[in-house]
This record gives C-alpha cells, structure tokens and sequence, in this order.
C-alpha cells in the first residue's frame, strides 16, 4: 500500500482515497482529451468515473467543474445558493498531465507502472496510456504531486439502452472494475413524503418532483434490469451486483419487485454473475421475506441506519427513524447474522456525518453482532448535511480505519471480494488490516 507525505502528514492510500472522494477534484481538459477515448472517462457526472492509484486503490473521481453544473441544473441551486457553499466546496487536489521531468518525482513503484503503461501498454481491466502512448497523468496536492493514476477500461456501457428504450446512463454504473450498480431502481416513498435522506442527491431529485407536482420515474423492469447486467458482465472483469432501491412504507412493493429482478436475473444465461449480489433493501416487517431473498441468490443484505448518533439520524434520516424506526433495521440485520453467518448482514454508515464517537459505537454494537459495519464516504458535493458541506480531516478517516480493520479481524467480517468500489472503502480497510 503507498504512502504519501501531504502538508508535513503522512498518509496512506486509504486516507488519500477518503480525502479524494470526500473532497473531488479539478480535471485538466487534456486528461479529458488524452484519455476519455481509450478509457472509461467521461465528462458526465453520471458516469461514475473513477481513478486508480499507482498501488491499485480505486477512488471515486468527481471532477468538482462539471458535477456543479449538474447540482445546479437538477436540483434548481441558483449561484447564490452555490456561493453559500463556494469555501466549502474548493478542491486542494488536481489531475493533470506530467511531463518526463514530473515522473521522475514520484516514487519508484509509480514510475515503473508509467514506464510500462506508456512503453508496453496497458495492464489487465486498466488504461493508464494517453492517446499518444507518452503521458501520464498525476494527482496534486496543490501543488504537490502525490501519485501518477490510471482509468478503468474504455466501455461501451453508457451509450447503451435496453430494448425497452431505459437508458443505462442515470440507472446504472460499473463502479471501479468489477461492479455494476443500480442506485435507485424505484422512486423513495419517503422521499415523496418530504423525508428523504438529507445527503441524498436522487431523494432530493424525487422530493423536488413530487413538491413541482411532476410525474415520478416507473420502477425499473426486471427484463432491464437483465439486459443491463447482461451488458455489464459482457466486459471484461464485472462479476458483481448491487442493487438499490428507494426505501418503502410497507416492503410489499419492494418484495415484488426484488423478487422479479432476482428471479430474472437466475433465469438468464446472459446475466450470470461470477461475483456477489447484495441487495440494499428497506427492512422487512416479516423476516421471512430476508430468507426468501437469500434463497433467490442474494449474497449479503443491507438495511441501512447510515447514521448511529440518535439526534443526528433524526434531522439527517428523517424517513428511517420516523417510518421504519432502528429497531426495525436492527431486527432484520440481527436475523440474517444469527441465521446465516457473519458478514451476510451489513449496514452501511455514510462516514464524516456523524462524531467519530458515536460512529465508532455504531459500528462496535452492529460488528459484536456479526453485522458488517461498512464505510461509505460521505460526498459534501452532493448536498449540504446539517447546513454544511464541509468534510472531516484526515484524523477522523484514519482513527475510522483503524477501527474497522480492528473490528473485521475480530469478527470475521469479511466484505465482497473485489478490486473496490468507488466511494465505499470496507475492502480497502480489509486489504490493509492484512498488510
């Protein structure tokens, strides 16, 4: 695993990738232009880009000039709104590309993977070459560089749509090099009560809709929900799947409609998965549905508290706590530990919400239980949560590390097996608890 030294501090890749994806970063237009026709880099926000690390740690790459225009655009944030936010909102990190004398200044590992990518190619489910096979690309610090980076695969993914005419892009993303993910599948009813998560950028996008009166997306099929994980294992690499819905009042829609994707998806010679299917799901009332879901081929099941602190759920979660309540998530995620294992239960914390304190609560009371805690970095650049879209130092990423590389050696949690996920970093501490 890299270190780096950043402002007199040394870090690792770990903290580097909370720092990055909680904070985004400035993209050179000739990054853009080097690389967005040989890899998987685009200027849409809706892409998922992301960057690897010279030591293989996948980070989420939103690049802070265009996924402002698109906060602006979607959610009706006028520039006074944004010059709320403006010192919040900088970035200290950069991607440009290096000359010869730059590479030179990185460490021994990075240079070697740029004298490869640039004199022999490129390596397995990576593309780190520009287009005239002589630029590399390096993450600043100001105006420190850090590391040399590289880009996932080029793909046709987001210029697809299904036969039914649902466009892949703004429904799913291949997340890192072997994920593909849908964020919501159907709108959030606690959204369109006007309670969605308060972080939530597709809980504001409903919410907005239904306060305007406008007509809310149809849930996504399952014959699309087959054809885009088709495609997506089709690429060289993708043998995971997550699946996430909005949350619902009573679960029996949202039983209907897992049921099919998962009854479509076992049906499909064309969409078999090597990998894992988690499913991110509201709790049941009836526990029964849990076992149903696992025998239908569900690896692992969230129910979310994303929050642990009380006071702090209640304004930053406001439909978990008021619809379906803690006890509720705690009773689901309880069952599926007690009855299958360790680690086949997890809920997800949105890390940099909350104190470290009751974080660290949190993820003690659910991980002595055989829930898996898992780490998900909170993206300011989303929304602002509690009036603020300022993230924590680096302290607080690395005292969360050290946690929950504790905490998964103690108990045996393992998470999915897999090169990462952009914004997520539960295998990235896994990888580093084993050195």
């Amino acid at each position: 695993m890299n270190s780096y030294t950043l402002g007199g501090t040394t870090i690792d890749s770990v903290d580097l990738k909370c720092l990055v994806v909680s904070r985004g970063v400035k993209v050179d237009n000739a990054v853009y232009k080097a690389f967005e026709d040989t890899t998987r880099l685009s200027m849409n926000p809706l892409c998922c880009n992301c960057m690897v690390f010279s030591d293989g740690t996948i980070a989420q790459l939103t690049d802070l000039n265009f996924h402002l225009r698109l906060l602006s655009g979607m959610l009706s944030w006028d520039k006074l709104k944004l010059l709320k936010y403006a010192s919040d909102l900088n970035t200290p990190f950069t991607l440009r590309l290096l000359d010869g004398s730059e590479v030179e200044r990185v460490g021994k590992g990075a240079r070697e993977r740029v004298s490869q990518e640039v004199g022999e190619g490129v390596g397995e489910g990576q593309n780190g070459k520009a287009m005239d096979g002589s630029s590399a690309v390096g993450l600043f610090h100001e105006k420190e560089l850090l590391d040399t980076v590289s880009f996932s695969a080029a793909s046709g993914f987001y210029r697809q749509k299904t036969s039914g005419g649902l466009p892949f892009t703004g429904n799913a993303v291949i997340q890192g090099t072997d994920w593909v993910a849908f964020q919501c599948l159907w709108p959030c009813e606690f959204a369109l009560a006007g309670k969605p998560c308060e972080y939530c950028f597709s809980g504001a996008d409903f919410e907005a809709r239904a306060r305007k009166g406008k007509p809310q997306p149809e849930p996504v099929s399952a014959a699309d929900v087959v054809e885009v994980v088709a495609f997506a294992v089709s690429d060289p690499g993708v043998r995971h799947l997550q699946i996430t819905g909005g949350s619902t009042f009573d679960g029996v829609s949202e039983f209907t409609y897992v049921r099919e994707y998962l009854e479509a998806l076992a049906a499909s010679p064309e969409a078999q998965l090597s990998g894992e299917k988690l499913l991110y799901i509201t709790p049941p009332t009836e526990l029964g549905i849990l076992d149903e879901y696992l025998s239908l081929g569900a690896s692992r099941i969230a129910c979310s508290l994303e929050v642990w602190d009380e006071q702090v759920a209640h304004a930053v979660t406001p439909g978990k706590m008021d619809f379906t309540g803690r006890e509720q998530h705690l009773q689901a995620l309880e069952y599926v530990a007690g009855k299958y294992g360790p680690a086949r239960a997890f809920s997800n914390f949105i890390i940099g919400i909350e104190s470290f304190e009751t974080l660290a609560e949190g993820a003690r009371y659910l991980a002595e239980r055989g829930i898996m805690p898992s780490a998900s970095v909170w993206m300011p650049m989303g929304r602002p949560v509690q009036g603020s879209m300022k993230p924590p130092e680096v302290d607080y990423y690395r005292r969360m590390k050290e946690l929950f590389a504790e905490l998964y050696t103690r108990y045996d949690l393992e998470p999915a097996n897999s090169t990462g996920l952009n914004v997520c970093v539960e295998r990235d501490i896994w990888n580093y608890a084993r050195g």
